[in-house]
């Protein structure tokens, strides 16, 4: 794809409804291989293609208050970020996730972080999105774990997956995990990634490593669930790890 093409394509349009190009589409002059990366509107408002921005500080904030989530991106990023902290550390709260797409929820959190820290913000938002169930849990999928009492409970919400798939018999079990990551600074720029794992979902739940719906969840070419997996083997073909790769290769190249 031409940089004249790509400019039609990503560049105007309202932040947080992005247009997304075809999963095929050529991004050769982007800076990575593999699925397209798409971008905050803010990178593109003047309707001109620029270059991704470098990270070249010294300190990121990621936009989490989960411990765990933080540990596992600063371990991902300790090549490249000396310092990495969370938004925690910095007393600020969640916002409200009011995007419609991974892509704007991430960005959203990030802006947010970066605007209250002052330093370079990096936010996630991902989830379950089965095509048969109309997309579902897709956004919503920590919410499917919800019960009415507030416990969240992902073997519940498995059950519910399976039961809802169960009450559409004619349709498939495809499904694919999404990981959306949202690297913003104080300024107001953004870049945006999006990684995916595509699979079927297997009834009952096997396995015991891994969360959330890694128990129904077998990804494409293997014969066993992620929870089933190694650590290791499942960050090396997760959605999460082929967010991050698109994002080390347009943001911390050395």
């Amino acid at each position: 794809m031409r940089p004249a093409e790509a400019r039609k394509i990503r560049g105007g349009r309202p932040f947080g409804k992005p247009h997304w190009p075809s999963d095929t589409a050529d991004t050769a002059g982007f800076g990575f291989a593999g699925p397209p990366a798409y971008f905050c509107a803010e990178s593109f408002c003047d309707g001109i293609h620029r270059m991704a921005r470098l990270f070249q500080d010294d300190r990121l904030v990621i936009a989490s208050h989960n411990a765990g989530k933080v540990r596992e991106i600063a371990e991902l990023l300790r090549s490249y970020v000396p310092r990495v902290e969370s938004a925690g550390d910095h007393g600020l709260a969640e916002p409200e996730e009011t995007g419609d797409t991974f892509i704007a929820n991430a960005a959203l959190k990030a802006h947010h972080t970066a605007a209250g820290t002052g330093l370079p913000a990096l936010a996630d938002d991902s989830g379950l999105v089965v095509p048969g169930l109309d997309g579902a849990p897709g956004l919503h999928s920590a919410r499917w774990a919800v019960r009415p009492d507030g416990r969240r409970d992902f073997a519940w919400a498995m059950e519910r997956v399976n039961a809802a798939l169960d009450a559409r018999p004619k349709v498939d079990r495809r499904a694919y995990f999404v990981c959306a990551l949202a690297l913003a600074w104080p300024d107001g720029h953004c870049e945006t990634v999006e990684g995916r794992a595509y699979g079927c979902l297997v009834w009952p739940p096997s396995g015991d490593k891994g969360f959330g719906y890694d128990p129904i969840f077998m990804p494409d070419g293997h014969a066993v669930t992620y929870a089933q997996m190694a650590p290791q083997a499942k960050h090396a073909i997760s959605h999460r790890a082929e967010a991050f790769r698109q994002l080390v290769a347009r943001c911390f190249r050395s």
